[in-house]
């Protein structure tokens, strides 16, 4: 085998074991999640149904049993997040220089928080809004019955997609710190930055354009707060020294 092969075969073996570590994990708190699917229904029911909106409805007989199994793994991957994260710290580690590595280490933590804090934002603010503008169009002679399955399943990917955009700072802080780009040049983008957003709030929802600005505008002033953070860390120049 060629030397030169040998590097590329470890960089694969390790984001193979790493993958592998982060599904184990998701599989392991797959249990957990279908245990508190019950719990976490109703908790979503009370904070997001609003009162014009009704009872929600299932319409067939296994409908809410494959809801809990479907709500169980997007709450294991919630659950798994940091430790997913984690693992790709550990793949990272190697090539990076120890200032890198103690940056990235820093901003995978906030990146777990602000993945949190999305999908909090997503149950407390979002979904209250959308279900109450639903009820908006009740009136004597129309009135909303509304699945259990459509809820839910409006509500996880709402999470999740709350929960990845919400990494905009990240990400803008990270491309910038490790000389992918600059503030300027994100300034300079930015109607491009916008479209994109907009773009990836259109694929993470529902076809429907209220999800769609609910999730682009805060993505949006995200994004701004890390142009405003990036220029306090284009001043702090990195250490060269590798990690060992």
């Amino acid at each position: 085998m060629n030397d030169r092969d040998e590097p590329l075969i470890a960089h694969l073996e390790a984001l193979r074991n790493a993958i592998i570590a982060c599904l184990i994990a998701i599989a392991l708190f797959y249990p957990f999640s279908y245990w508190a699917s019950p719990y976490v229904i109703d908790f979503l029911i009370k904070q997001c149904i609003p009162e014009n909106v009704g009872s929600l409805h299932y319409f067939a007989p296994m409908e809410v049993f494959w809801t809990q199994l479907n709500l169980s793994l997007i709450l294991a991957v919630i659950l798994a997040y940091p430790w997913c994260l984690w693992q790709c710290w550990k793949f990272l580690f190697p090539a990076l220089y120890k200032d890198e590595a103690k940056a990235l280490k820093i901003w995978l933590l906030s990146s777990s928080i602000l993945f949190a804090c999305g999908v909090a934002f997503c149950i407390y603010f979002i979904m209250p809004i959308i279900m109450g503008f639903s009820g908006s169009f009740s009136s004597d002679g129309i009135k909303p019955i509304i699945g259990l399955q459509n809820f839910l399943s409006l509500t996880g990917w709402l999470m999740l997609a709350f929960g990845l955009m919400f990494q905009a700072p990240i990400i803008v802080l990270l491309a910038i710190r490790f000389g992918l780009t600059t503030s300027e040049s994100l300034r300079e983008k930015r109607p491009f930055v916008i479209v994109g957003i907009l773009f990836f709030s259109a694929l993470l929802t529902p076809p429907d354009v209220v999800s769609q600005i609910l999730l682009g505008v805060p993505t949006w002033l995200l994004f701004e707060l890390g142009l405003i953070l990036a220029a306090k860390v284009e001043r702090k120049p990195l250490s060269k020294e590798v990690n060992n």
